[in-house]
């Protein structure tokens, strides 16, 4: 029995270990194989030796243009998280506090462009872009990543002011704010720990987008990081550098981990907090 005991106990910690260790796999996998030679990329051992940096050397290489690919990652994940930030922080609010007719079919509708596989919008946006010149521009890739990134970041946003009370616009206005002084002054400073969770969530979605960024460029300077790396290529035409990509994929991984672990707190208070904290 108290074997049973102890096992049971135990029994949770070793779920959420399983979980973590799943998870982890393929990123540690990837990790192993970045550190490999190239002539032992195909190799099945779970440390890799001897220890090589090649791949991360031939990964900043001039001509594979990686450099820029990630600065231009950063530009288009950046300027969406804000853009969408803006426009959701407004729309959300509106739909948590006012009242009008057919709000709920809105939000429904709101949610339901989000649904649409990018890849339905992707053929309409490519002509349209064609016709006034946005192809091999930022824009080209901002706007269509802002078909999924605003929805989400409204639909959270909404979910985190109907959580505050109305008393807080009320006792603001008795105190000779405006509403929009209330709002500006009072909600969004309470409202920080949703709205930094949401630009988390939004970056990273943004960070990764790879099918939009994959259409509207064929310049290599304007590629992102996502489509610099399925482009790489070996010392052969038929040579597919997995060692270069493994090291890539680190590179383009390791900033989103650091930047949720040394945000965790901030998110998870996003997730689970309302405002009368």
């Amino acid at each position: 029995m108290i074997l049973t005991a102890k096992w049971r106990q135990w029994l949770p910690y070793m779920g959420v270990a399983a979980v973590v260790a799943y998870c982890l796999a393929p990123f540690y996998w990837m990790l192993v194989s970045s550190l490999r030679r190239s002539t032992d990329i195909f190799s099945t051992s779970l440390f890799p030796h001897p220890l090589s940096f090649e791949n991360y050397r031939a990964v900043f290489s001039p001509s594979q243009g990686f450099s820029r690919a990630l600065l231009n990652s950063l530009i288009v994940a950046g300027i969406t998280t804000v853009l969408s930030l803006l426009l959701a922080t407004f729309t959300a609010y509106a739909m948590a506090r006012l009242e009008f007719r057919f709000k709920r079919l809105i939000l429904t509708l709101i949610i339901a462009t989000s649904m649409f596989p990018v890849v339905s919008i992707v053929v309409p946006l490519l002509k349209l872009f064609t016709d006034i010149g946005w192809i091999n521009t930022y824009q080209a890739m901002i706007v269509p990543s802002m078909s999924f990134t605003l929805p989400l970041a409204v639909w959270n946003l909404t979910t985190f002011f109907r959580q505050m009370p109305d008393e807080l616009e009320h006792a603001a206005m008795v105190d000779g704010c405006t509403r929009g002084q209330a709002f500006r002054r009072i909600i969004v400073p309470l409202a920080a720990p949703g709205i930094f969770t949401t630009a988390i969530i939004t970056f990273i979605a943004a960070w990764n987008e790879f099918l939009i960024a994959l259409s509207m460029t064929n310049k290599p300077g304007m590629q992102t990081a996502t489509v610099a790396i399925s482009k790489f290529s070996g010392a052969t035409t038929y040579q597919t550098p997995y060692g270069s990509q493994m090291a890539a994929g680190v590179l383009v991984t390791v900033p989103l981990v650091i930047m949720v672990l040394v945000f965790q707190r901030r998110i998870v208070a996003g997730l689970t907090s309302g405002s009368a904290k």
